[in-house]
């Protein structure tokens, strides 16, 4: 059986439109958040989802970070989305979201304390992806990734890792991005 022709490539800005996704500071990408559970005292929603959208432009990548909570991330449609993941204990690996196989990968959970970042894989235009946290994401949740420092701590990633980095980026949220 042949292979299905391929999709053309969205009209990306009527994509973004279509789902009021804005630039998301500091990490990248095009994004909204979907939804924010009841908040504690402290002000922490109970879980939240955003949708993001990554493409071939370029800040239209997640940068080097990691958050204190699990992140589940979702894939919905488009191109293939690598996820590089570097554990606390030293280890990496990537882990790709959709793409071409029969039945491909759409959710990855990421642990707590998991540096990561995202960019679409070679030949890609554009994904649409989510992420879920429970309990919700707060700005000072978010630590960016020093270049330098984590190339040095996983010298096999250090290319993929500088791809992921923004130089003179800052490494923190000061503000809801929401």
């Amino acid at each position: 059986m042949p292979d299905p022709p391929e999709a053309p490539r969205p009209d990306l800005r009527g994509l973004a439109a279509a789902y009021g996704l804005a630039p998301l500071p500091v990490e990248g990408g095009l994004f909204r958040r979907t939804w924010a559970g009841p908040a504690d005292a402290e002000g922490r929603p109970a879980g939240s989802a955003i949708m993001v959208l990554f493409t071939d432009a370029e800040d239209g990548f997640s940068a080097m970070h990691r958050l204190p909570i699990d992140e589940v991330w979702h894939f919905y449609r488009g191109d293939a989305v690598e996820l590089l993941l570097l554990a606390p204990d030293g280890t990496g690996r990537v882990e790709t979201l959709g793409g071409p196989d029969t039945y491909p990968t759409v959710q990855s959970v990421v642990p707590a304390g998991t540096w990561m970042g995202a960019r679409l894989a070679d030949g890609g235009t554009w994904a649409l992806c989510g992420t879920t946290m429970a309990p919700g994401f707060m700005p000072a949740d978010y630590e960016g990734g020093d270049a330098d420092e984590l190339a040095a701590r996983f010298p096999e990633y250090a290319a993929a890792i500088r791809a992921l980095c923004r130089a003179d980026a800052p490494l923190a949220m000061t503000e809801d991005p929401h």
